[in-house]
């Protein structure tokens, strides 16, 4: 599998996770209620999965790896997606920084969830498309043989070192628990 195979087959994972809270989103917007534990566990995915490591492996490997090859990290798709992540990070800070809150039946608080839910779900699944139309295939372009297997490496790395062993696995089976919801 390539770099930008596996980075594909990962927003596979977080799509399923995305499905759950665009659900729990509206299930606060509409009712005022929301599943605590639930969404704690997805704040705990976007900040750990989604942003540790399959970000990490974008931003400290894939993209600088782009820029060697001549692509722009102050314009283009790579300077869009690095801010893309920020936004999302501000997003993910805010539903944390509310679950207390939200937890003891703060309408403001709730709303708030609710709000950066639906809001972090439509960036992601904008992000997503980018990544996979049009940045990815751009680096698939650039990519010499011989970068395609020091980035495979690299991500094993983010694995095995920044996320820990078996974490990778813990948050494919989460996310197939948070879409079911």
């Amino acid at each position: 599998m390539t770099p930008t195979e596996t980075l594909k087959h990962e927003h596979k994972i977080i799509q399923l996770v995305l499905a759950g809270a665009r659900r729990e989103g509206e299930r606060v917007q509409s009712t005022g209620r929301m599943h605590v534990e639930k969404a704690q566990k997805m704040v705990d995915f976007f900040s750990n999965f989604v942003d540790r490591c399959h970000h990490a492996k974008e931003e400290k490997h894939l993209f600088l790896m782009l820029e060697q090859r001549g692509m722009s990290a102050r314009s283009g798709p790579i300077a869009v997606m690095v801010e893309e992540h920020r936004q999302g990070r501000r997003m993910i800070a805010s539903i944390a920084k509310a679950l207390p809150r939200a937890a003891a039946g703060h309408k403001s608080a709730l709303a708030a969830v609710g709000e950066n839910l639906l809001s972090y779900v439509e960036l992601l699944r904008q992000h997503i498309d980018k990544e996979d139309n049009v940045l990815y295939p751009m680096a698939d372009g650039v990519l010499t043989p011989e970068d395609q297997q020091a980035l495979a490496g690299a991500f094993e790395k983010v694995e095995a070192e920044e996320m820990g062993e078996g974490l990778h696995e813990k948050y494919h089976q989460l996310a197939h628990e948070l879409e079911k919801g």
